[in-house]
């Protein structure tokens, strides 16, 4: 191997070191993680149900759910907020980082059907996130999968699952 290869390998390996964590940085990073998820969750679900009968109405309004629109307006803060307990429960984070990156992809998918097949576009996430636009509430919900994931890549390794 020359000179130069072999610098170029420990400018790699030295780079890749910067980057690890300790243990309990990991597991601070996880927590962290955890937290802004529930809390989103949490007031999402609590905007939702403080004014139910809008988010009602709004689910109604919506051709392919509206058949659905009572046990939906129910179900979605409920699962809010049993996700929100599994993330703070550290036996259960696991399978919150888990129920919480499925419900968020799925809300996506339902935000990008929304924006390609109906006539109007009516959020209902409650509070401060329906201020968004379309394509801003698919990049925020994004950046929480994104963050998702990362919090699960770090628990594969990690010794609270």
């Amino acid at each position: 191997m020359s000179k130069h290869n072999t610098l170029v390998m420990d400018s790699m390996s030295t780079k890749k070191q910067r980057f690890l964590l300790s243990d309990k940085g990991k597991e601070r990073v996880i927590w962290v993680i955890c937290l802004l998820c529930m809390f989103l969750f949490l007031y999402t679900a609590y905007a939702k149900i403080t004014d139910h009968g809008r988010f009602l109405n709004g689910l109604y309004h919506v051709k392919i759910i509206s058949h659905f629109a009572l046990y939906i307006s129910w179900l979605v803060p409920l699962a809010e907020i049993l996700v929100a307990i599994l993330l703070i429960v550290p036996r259960t984070v696991k399978w919150g980082l888990y129920s919480f990156l499925g419900l968020v992809i799925l809300f996506t998918v339902y935000i990008l059907s929304m924006l390609l097949w109906a006539d109007k576009l009516p959020c209902h996430c409650g509070g401060v996130i329906e201020k968004l636009s379309w394509t801003q509430h698919i990049w925020f919900n994004l950046a929480f999968i994104a963050l998702a994931i990362f919090a699960l890549r770090l628990l594969k390794n990690e010794k609270i699952t």
